[in-house]
């Protein structure tokens, strides 16, 4: 069953649009990754299907529920971290999650706000103000308030931007963790090796779905650079990066003694990403 269901959804500021007839379905229970520049449109996709937005024209439905019509029940139902924490910065870390635990009407309170305090790695922090943590500190208790109410799905804007690597890791871990337990996650991101994360992508560019597929397909669009010594001397091939016309490739040298060395180069997900973009221009 599709967790999210999007089709011919456009968002106009004016003579500027935002999104522009994006169609998108989001498996249940899995890890989706919306990837785009800067500007794509990816806070306001997020903001429509949570119900944070009016959008123009077209048709959405996460959990089978309207986003606007059905916004009140939904939103007990889904978690939103969004990209600048809306937090409160003279409470302790424990009293904003509290707050919206409170807001969600979560029973035995006290109970879920040190579980998430734990997943979140914040129980030796729970009692400083927030304007005392670091931003990725700040992250971390915003991702706690998201999921005190045990959503179904969760919609994460950029939640790793401008976080460290370590602290990068522990939210990814966090992910997995939630996605096994069953919750499906929406993440935006414009980072390539969190894109490899994920269990399936959307490309984004200028409000339009330029392709959505798992990443190592989207992966295998890409060229690879086949440099092979023989006899003393180097020969080079580009084939596609699929792994039939690798081995393909191989077959022809047979793989005898006299062939010294094999080495590959493949496009990375960010080159083969920024290429589908030039191609869509073009």
């Amino acid at each position: 069953m599709d967790a999210i269901e999007v089709s011919g959804l456009s968002k106009r500021y004016g003579r500027v649009e935002a999104l522009r007839g994006v169609d998108l379905r989001v498996p249940g229970g899995a890890v989706f990754g919306l990837v785009g520049p800067n500007g794509a449109g990816k806070t306001t996709l997020i903001k429509a299907l949570v119900g944070a937005l009016r959008f123009t024209e077209g048709k959405v439905r996460v959990i089978g529920k309207d986003p606007l019509k059905d916004r009140a029940e939904l939103r007990q139902r889904i978690g939103y971290m969004p990209q600048v924490p809306a937090l409160y910065d003279d409470l302790p870390a424990r009293a904003n999650i509290e707050f919206f635990g409170s807001a969600h009407r979560v029973p035995d309170l006290g109970k879920r706000v040190e579980e998430v305090l734990r997943l979140t790695d914040l129980t030796d922090r729970a009692r400083d103000p927030l304007y005392t943590f670091s931003g990725g500190m700040k992250r971390r208790v915003s991702l706690a308030c998201a999921l005190v109410h045990r959503p179904e799905i969760l919609f994460l804007d950029e939640p790793t931007a401008a976080v460290d690597p370590q602290l990068r890791s522990r939210l990814w871990e966090t992910f997995r963790k939630l996605a096994a337990d069953g919750a499906t996650l929406f993440i935006s991101t414009h980072l390539m090796d969190e894109a490899m994360l994920c269990d399936r992508i959307a490309i984004l560019r200028q409000g339009r779905i330029i392709t959505s597929d798992a990443p190592r397909q989207i992966l295998q669009r890409g060229k690879t650079r086949l440099l092979i010594g023989k006899d003393g001397k180097e020969e080079e091939r580009i084939i596609s990066g699929r792994p039939e016309d690798f081995a393909a490739a191989l077959r022809l040298y047979g793989l005898s003694a006299d062939v010294t060395a094999v080495s590959v180069e493949a496009d990375s997900l960010e080159s083969v990403i920024l290429s589908l973009i030039e191609e869509e221009v073009a």
